[in-house]
């Protein structure tokens, strides 16, 4: 892609990111009360976005572009996968400097006391949310992109994002408080590890497809 396209590309992934987000928290989140309060839905500066619906738009937006500009939809993909965990690192850090999406009460000697979280300590889950599905996943696709093959094994990044975050977040919510409206699901999982599972499943799907012979995949998706 050329510096141009990259800058489009950035332009409406962060519009799927808005867009998305704010959906995904009105359908997976709140559906009752945005029904009630359809205005509401508008009303962003209120808070309540969703990681997973913005993955969805960000997902949504990508397809578009690639068929904009006439590039396989994956080799886009892989692309948008280097970027996001840098994004997530900081989207997370600034979760624990905002004081919200803190993590279960404890009593480990890093506990903390957040503003909304009552007087308990608890784990500041966002910091771990910001290691792993940031820093750490974040220097595993640099490895991948370094590695030569990688640009040939089409959906390779994509695929490992999409597991190694569904795994991240699947970890962190065992730390992370569920959400108050919410609780836990089926008496024992979040709302959030039921979103990541299927991303876990999508990825390993994709890393097994990426690793086929790099020049038939290469061929089929139109020879670039």
């Amino acid at each position: 892609m050329t510096p141009d396209q990259v800058d489009d590309l950035l332009f409406y992934a962060t519009l799927g990111v808005i867009i998305g987000g704010r959906l995904g928290y009105v359908t997976f989140y709140q559906p009752g009360y945005f029904i009630s309060h359809p205005l509401e839905i508008f009303a962003v500066w209120q808070g309540g976005m969703s990681f997973h619906g913005g993955l969805c738009g960000v997902i949504a937006a990508a397809i578009y572009f690639a068929r904009k500009i006439g590039q396989p939809m994956l080799e886009v993909g892989d692309a948008v996968a280097c970027m996001a965990p840098i994004g997530l690192l900081f989207g997370r850090l600034a979760n624990f400097i905002n004081g919200e999406l803190f993590g279960r009460v404890t009593d480990v000697p890093w506990a903390m006391v957040f503003p909304h979280g009552g007087p308990l300590p608890r784990h500041p889950s966002q910091l771990y949310e910001a290691f792993l599905e940031g820093l750490v996943l974040a220097l595993v696709m640099l490895w991948l992109v370094r590695r030569r093959q990688a640009g040939t094994q089409l959906g390779l990044l994509g695929g490992v994002f999409l597991a190694g975050y569904g795994l991240a977040r699947g970890f962190v919510e065992l730390f992370r408080e569920p959400d108050a409206h919410l609780g836990y699901l089926f008496e024992f999982v979040t709302m959030g590890q039921i979103l990541s599972a299927p991303m876990v499943v999508i990825g390993l799907a994709l890393i097994a497809y990426s690793r086929r012979s790099p020049a038939t995949a290469t061929q089929q998706h139109g020879g670039r």
